[in-house]
């Protein structure tokens, strides 16, 4: 490849990575709680509320089963809205956001579930109020889980990434798209992908590295207090 093509190839990379980046962070920022909503609103739990639980259920069900080229499309009037035009990175982080938040939500809610039961309840007798309970039991005991699930959010948002470079995005899949594709530069494609396998590789292998280290202080921590694992 050209001196000229490294370039490009690095400029796509940054393109991607601050995509990814951004949109993974806002993901987190909005999922996480939403996943904690959808668990303790859900029957039996400590905010029991089956009706918002539905609701927010329902809303979460659905933009998830959306397909993510169909919904970057069909919210380019958003998009175009926040942040003023629909093509380039910082408008292919707006659609990478909303598919990437109901991920988190769901992923985040599972993590949760996992956390004994005992844990809650022993909390409860102790008088803890919902939100210390969130923010003291859940959400400690489930961080090596949610870890994991931000992980696996990472690793889709950068194949979508890569999806909205076919539609203007910017990044890697737009720089494989324009020379690899329309103008017949295959070494440019077999770039492209090598480098985002590549960067799926760093990405799953650090975050399986800290959830894995974050597992092992709360069994250490367990066994300190003498408290069953979860």
């Amino acid at each position: 490849m050209s001196p000229r093509m490294i370039g490009l190839l690095l400029d796509a990379l940054g393109e991607t990575l601050a995509m990814v980046g951004v949109s993974l962070a806002l993901a987190a920022l909005l999922g996480i709680p939403l996943g904690v909503l959808l668990l303790v609103s859900g029957r039996g739990h400590i905010l029991e509320r089956p009706a918002l639980n539905r609701v927010v259920g329902a809303v979460v069900n659905a933009t998830r089963s959306t397909p993510f080229i169909i919904l970057m499309v069909a919210i380019i009037p958003l998009t175009r809205a926040i942040v003023g035009t629909s093509i380039g990175t910082a408008a292919a982080t707006v659609p990478l956001v909303i598919a990437a938040t109901p991920f988190v939500a769901r992923l985040v809610e599972a993590s949760l579930r996992e956390v004994d039961g005992g844990l809650v309840e022993a909390a409860q007798a102790m008088g803890a109020s919902p939100l210390q309970i969130i923010t003291k039991v859940l959400i400690p005991e489930g961080l090596p889980g949610i870890v994991a699930g931000l992980t696996i959010t990472a690793v889709s948002l950068i194949g979508y990434s890569a999806m909205a470079g076919a539609v203007g995005g910017g990044g890697l899949g737009d720089l494989g798209i324009r020379y690899g594709y329309q103008r017949f530069e295959p070494e440019v494609m077999a770039a492209v992908v090598v480098v985002l396998i590549a960067l799926v590789q760093l990405v799953q292998t650090a975050g399986d590295r800290v959830a894995a280290r974050l597992d092992k202080r709360n069994l250490r921590r367990h066994a300190a207090k003498g408290v069953p694992s979860p």
